[in-house]
């Protein structure tokens, strides 16, 4: 309720200061000691060989540089996952680079990973009190050339293993050139056969195994799929996240910033990522867990990731058109469908 009466002065700014500035009013609370959000009861599950509360997480890209773990940590979520992380701090694609698409309830974005890099992240994390189920989601920095960005996702892994529950590989992000590149099939299995050497000889060093997710983009053909479904099982990959951005227009056509170059999220990007999901489901057949991201701003929409083959699943531009209480509506939908699926088991 509160965040419906403070939309329209925050969408009255540009939108990358009102992101700023809405974490850093989601910040203030907390110092103070006044943040108190009512959780949702949740229906615990296992997923990555980890336990998740409930099957709600924030996606990466809205908490950049793990700045605000924990006045997120009050919103419910069973998960967090902070960045993109590069090994080198950057600034990111030139202003502006954030649009709203208010009657699609849509972004585009074309933010270039910016972020603070790898020690700044770890030395926020550091700080933040709150240790649930946190993802790191790791990159290549935009002057690496191509031929070594496998040395950069390494650094990272390398750097965050200790701190991460789990670590996302980001090969998908339209604003990084040539990223998607890596997600074709020669070049996604060097480097996921790179990350899982390393993660056996990082699994030996701390004790413990942190499990490797992938972040693909939803504009795949049905090669493609059965190409990253292939190496995901061939190197262990535990999960997939389904998906990032996408740079089709379809649903917003005509609209102001509509051409604006970037990924677009949001409300037209619900039924093109739920459908790369339920591929990625048909062809990995419960190989590796799936989170399902991308359109969810209802629990309705949640639980179509659920039926597409989700176990998981992530939200980011809803919370910007519906506010914090998307994620209880969230979670309460994802637990009936769990009583419901549980009754329903012979």
């Amino acid at each position: 309720m509160l965040y419906a009466l403070a939309r329209p002065l925050l969408f009255a700014l540009d939108p990358e200061r009102a992101h700023a500035l809405t974490l850093g009013l989601a910040d203030a609370p907390l110092r103070f000691g006044l943040l108190r959000v009512a959780r949702a009861p949740g229906a615990p599950l296992r997923a990555m060989g980890l336990d998740f509360p409930n099957a709600v997480g924030l996606a990466a890209g809205l908490d950049k540089n793990a700045e605000h773990v924990d006045a997120l940590s009050r919103l419910g979520f069973g998960f967090i996952e902070v960045g993109t992380v590069t090994p080198r701090p950057q600034p990111g694609n030139p202003r502006p680079r954030l649009f709203r698409l208010p009657r699609a309830q849509a972004l585009i974005n074309r933010m270039g990973f910016n972020n603070a890099g790898l020690e700044a992240v770890l030395d926020n994390l550091q700080r933040a009190n709150w240790r649930g189920v946190l993802g790191i989601n790791i990159g290549k920095n935009a002057d690496t050339p191509m031929e070594r960005a496998a040395d950069d996702y390494a650094t990272c892994l390398e750097r965050v293993y200790a701190r991460a529950s789990y670590v996302s590989v980001n090969v998908s992000s339209p604003n990084t050139k040539n990223l998607r590149d890596l997600q074709e099939n020669r070049q996604l299995g060097a480097l996921l056969e790179r990350l899982a050497a390393l993660r056996e000889r990082l699994t030996q060093r701390h004790g413990r195994r942190v499990p490797l997710a992938l972040k693909v983009a939803p504009d795949l053909e049905a090669a493609q799929v059965r190409g990253i479904a292939d190496a995901v099982r061939r190197h262990g990959v535990d999960a997939v996240i389904a998906t990032n951005t996408s740079i089709s227009r379809e649903g917003v056509e005509g609209l102001a910033h509509a051409d604006e170059a970037g990924g677009l999220s949001g409300a037209p990007l619900r039924a093109r990522a739920t459908a790369t999901l339920a591929a990625l489901a048909s062809a990995l057949q419960g190989e590796a867990a799936l989170i399902g991201v991308g359109g969810i701003l209802s629990g309705a929409h949640a639980v179509e990731k659920l039926d597409a083959g989700a176990l998981l699943v992530q939200l980011y531009t809803g919370l910007v058109y519906r506010g914090p209480d998307l994620v209880a509506e969230c979670i309460l939908a994802c637990r009936k469908r769990s009583r419901t699926a549980s009754t329903a088991s012979p």
